[in-house]
């Protein structure tokens, strides 16, 4: 099995955040933008983190940036696609790499260690709370990269949950956060000014 620490993340940040009207990966949430708190929780659980995002707005993280590999905004799987051809060119022998999205602020601390333990050669492991699975915050096998390129080819296969539907996956239950103003989702995303206030509250309660 590949330990935890062998496996390198991928933040996807390269949504056109419509309903937030600006770019969410940037808002502020407490101290800092939405994606700082990502890379800070994501950080300690990988080898090391890239970031999928189109343009340069993100250098200032000072970490390696990885745009698309189709034209146009094909969804999540398009970042999933490029990380996958990212880290098999690489030349490192990694067999998986995390994803993890830039507006969820609040994943378990050992997510991936988690994860790891259902390690499988071909399963795409993927988190779940609450009965649901959240496809952007999986372990995903670079074997699958000539899989996925040929998928995407059809402009009409972008959702990510037709994609999974052809694969062996494997669910892996998180709990709920228990804070001063309730449970919270682990795997909670923030895609609205209202749901960053939320976000807000919440992380109030966490810090105090």
């Amino acid at each position: 099995m590949t330990a935890p620490f062998e496996i390198p993340g991928l933040v996807l940040a390269g949504g056109l955040s419509r309903r937030m009207g600006s770019n969410k990966a940037m808002v502020q949430l407490g101290d800092a933008p939405l994606i700082s708190h990502v890379i800070s929780r994501i950080t300690p659980q990988v080898s090391d983190v890239t970031i999928n995002a189109a343009n340069g707005w993100a250098e200032s993280f000072g970490l390696p940036l990885l745009p698309d590999t189709l034209n146009g905004h094909a969804g999540p799987l398009a970042g999933i696609l490029a990380g996958m051809r990212h880290f098999q060119h690489r030349g490192d022998a990694v067999s998986h790499f995390l994803t993890a999205p830039a507006d969820s602020p609040f994943f378990p601390d050992d997510l991936v260690a988690r994860l790891c333990e259902h390690l499988s050669d071909n399963a795409i492991v993927i988190a779940a709370s609450s009965g649901q699975l959240h496809p952007v915050f999986a372990l995903w096998p670079l074997a699958l990269a000539d899989d996925l390129e040929a998928w995407l080819k059809n402009d009409a296969n972008r959702r990510i949950r037709a994609y999974l539907a052809r694969h062996v996956t494997i669910g892996v239950a998180f709990p709920p956060l228990e804070t001063a103003k309730g449970s919270l989702d682990p795997f909670f995303n923030i895609n609205t000014p209202d749901e960053l206030a939320l976000a807000r509250s919440y992380l109030e309660n966490l810090e105090s």
